[in-house]
């Protein structure tokens, strides 16, 4: 049988304080720099949890280690999974982003396969992002990407430590 998931992109940890955890990652096991953004209904259009239209918040770090995207996490709601997750299990590891031949077929296989969406967005109106509800057969959260051609990664809103450059995949 052919693989679904072609690749590890990323790995998702719900942190409760965003600051202090990059700065753990960064000052004491040189991982970084970290580039920081946020998402809200200002940035990420067509929010939902549970295929339910909702708005929610959360700051986030992205860093590269070993050519796997690291995301840290932090909920500035009660609404989002993330929120959920760290109330329930505390910080943690939420989700696994994994590649697919196409984000199309991918939805096609969830679709088919029952895996329900329990959180989604739009970010920058050419991201989409959709977690999959993969916990039964997987035992973890699946994130699928879905990058248009257009997206170019914005600028962040801080990077930590502070350096010239910052390499985001």
């Amino acid at each position: 049988m052919k693989s679904v998931f072609t690749k590890v992109l990323q790995l998702g940890v719900v942190v409760k304080d965003l600051d202090q955890t990059m700065k753990i990652y960064a000052d004491k096991y040189g991982i970084g720099p970290w580039a920081v953004y946020e998402f809200n209904k200002d940035t990420v259009v067509d929010m939902s949890m549970g295929g339910k239209r909702i708005d929610y918040a959360m700051r986030l770090a992205l860093a590269d280690i070993g050519g796997v995207q690291w995301e840290l996490i932090e909920p500035l709601d009660e609404i989002s999974d993330y929120a959920r997750f760290l109330k329930e299990h505390g910080e943690g590891i939420h989700h696994v982003a994994l590649d697919t031949e196409s984000y199309e077929s991918a939805l096609e296989f969830c679709k088919k396969n029952g895996l329900s969406s329990v959180q989604y967005g739009y970010w920058g109106r050419n991201f989409h992002y959709d977690y999959r509800d993969t916990r039964d057969d997987m035992k973890c959260i699946v994130e699928l990407y879905g990058p248009e051609e257009s997206f170019k990664w914005p600028e962040p809103v801080a990077v930590y430590p502070n350096l010239v450059q910052v390499k985001i995949k």
